[in-house]
């Protein structure tokens, strides 16, 4: 149970951190990595469960 909480709190971490990260970038710097700013949340998702 208590291993379960701390994996959860990893990937938020890791997915705030991700979505903060992108969110800083413009529009044309998105597109650049090939992705639109629709994209940040699964991106970031797919980022902290890997």
């Amino acid at each position: 149970m208590l291993l379960s909480v701390i994996r959860f709190l990893q990937v938020w971490r890791r997915y705030n951190a991700s979505v903060r990260e992108l969110s800083r970038l413009g529009d044309r710097e998105l597109a650049d990595i090939g992705i639109s700013r629709s994209d940040i949340i699964r991106v970031a998702w797919d980022n902290a469960n890997s």
